[in-house]
């Protein structure tokens, strides 16, 4: 832990890259892959909505556990085995922390936000959704908060409705509030769009749905390396986000749910540790968390996940979010420069993300020829197909920035696309 506040401390340096505070090229020297080369340019990684890179420090946290202390965890009675146990429940509690839940008995770890949004469709879902009930939806969302919704309602009789997103990519929260009724059990969005970084607004969503007797689920994933998360604040049932987007490890993420909330639900893998006793005459089941936790987790996972999330909060996220909003603004200029360049997603309130599509340059040639010029941006629908058909697009290039991003990463992109220009007219 002080090894990774001292290594913070060194990135808030006043002096080093103006307004923000952040020291990005020491921030950059933590990041292993960074210093790397790719067919002969630096690298410029413009791909952390998809997953983010790794500090050496979240880095040396699993490794530590494989070379130091490695043990299975819960059970044993040895010292590694407690050690690796204590280690690993320690980071509930700093994710509790992170999120400012009120338990850790309200933090459930999970493979990522996948399975979290599963988890919650598959339990409360099954339990309380019936014939004719409605599940509200964004046209903004990714797959991964809109599939496990439809398998949901086609098994129960469900119906969802979709709240529309306006020309800039921000929604309509007039019809949002329109398609509210007595109907409504459940509200699912994002906090942020994974496809053109458009902030929602939380507080608002989550209250219209309560004053309608629905619940609220939010797809933290993108806002879990950008902003600071408060679910009593959003007054949030249930909140999923991934450490892998949060510059920490893959495999491991967390599916908050309001205690009351969790405890009405059934179990929904069974195996160890979610049992308290088990017979062929019956099983009864675990105390929360870990009645929804059944067998051998990522442990290594769970416990470089409290690295990164303490590296992240020891930088700051006032600011992280300076710096990356004098990124998004520096990189929509530039990109204005293309009179061939559109941006898909202008809403007033967007995170460090930048989508766009370009004339007669379909976005996976944009997104080869960057790639011969060391520039990794994503290309495609971004698991998010419906905002794409909103649009009328198949796809685009995006460019997402991190706490590692600076002015020199949006030149090389720009330069990147000066090539494709050359090429494609």
């Amino acid at each position: 832990m002080n090894g990774v506040m001292e290594t913070a401390a060194r990135k808030i340096d006043q002096s080093a890259s103006g307004a923000s505070g952040l020291d990005v090229e020491s921030i950059r020297a933590d990041f292993p892959i960074l210093s790397q080369e790719v067919y002969g340019k630096p690298f410029t990684f413009l791909d952390s909505a998809a997953s983010a890179q790794k500090p050496k420090c979240v880095i040396d946290a699993e490794t530590g556990l494989y070379e130091g202390y490695y043990a299975n965890i819960h059970r044993g009675i040895y010292k590694f085995s407690q050690d690796a146990t204590e280690a690993y429940e320690n980071t509930r509690e700093r994710v509790r922390s992170f999120i400012n839940a009120k338990s850790t008995k309200e933090c459930i770890f999970v493979r990522g936000a996948t399975e979290g949004i599963n988890l919650v469709a598959q339990t409360w879902g099954r339990q309380n959704i019936q014939a004719g009930d409605e599940i509200i939806l964004s046209w903004m969302e990714h797959h991964s908060n809109i599939v496990p919704w439809q398998m949901l309602a086609e098994e129960k009789g469900a119906t969802i409705k979709v709240i529309p997103v306006l020309e800039d990519g921000s929604l309509d929260m007039d019809v949002y509030q329109d398609l509210l009724s007595e109907k409504t059990k459940l509200v699912a969005v994002a906090h942020i769009s994974n496809s053109i970084g458009t902030i929602n607004p939380i507080g608002p969503i989550t209250s219209m749905a309560h004053s309608a007797g629905a619940l609220v689920l939010i797809d933290g994933c993108q806002a879990a390396p950008h902003m600071k998360i408060d679910v009593q604040d959003l007054d949030a049932d249930f909140y999923a986000f991934s450490a892998h987007k949060a510059y920490g490890p893959t495999g491991i993420g967390v599916i908050y749910g309001k205690e009351h909330l969790l405890d009405a639900m059934p179990p929904w893998h069974g195996g160890g540790d979610m049992i308290a006793t088990v017979s062929f005459d019956g099983t009864t089941y675990n105390d929360l968390p870990y009645k929804f936790e059944a067998g051998t987790p990522n442990i290594a996972g769970g416990i470089a996940m409290a690295t990164a999330l303490d590296y992240i909060e020891n930088i700051g996220f006032d600011k992280i979010a300076a710096h990356e909003a004098d990124i998004l603004h520096y990189a929509t200029q530039r990109l204005s420069e293309f009179n061939s360049l559109r941006i898909i997603g202008t809403a007033p309130e967007k995170t460090a993300l930048v989508s766009f599509v370009m004339n007669d340059a379909h976005p996976h040639d944009v997104g080869t020829i960057l790639d011969r010029q060391g520039v990794a941006v994503r290309v495609g629908h971004h698991c998010a197909q419906p905002i794409m058909d909103r649009f009328d697009i198949s796809g685009t290039v995006r460019a997402s920035f991190g706490i590692y991003n600076d002015h020199n990463d949006v030149d090389r992109l720009v330069d990147g696309l000066k090539k494709v220009m050359d090429i494609f007219g």
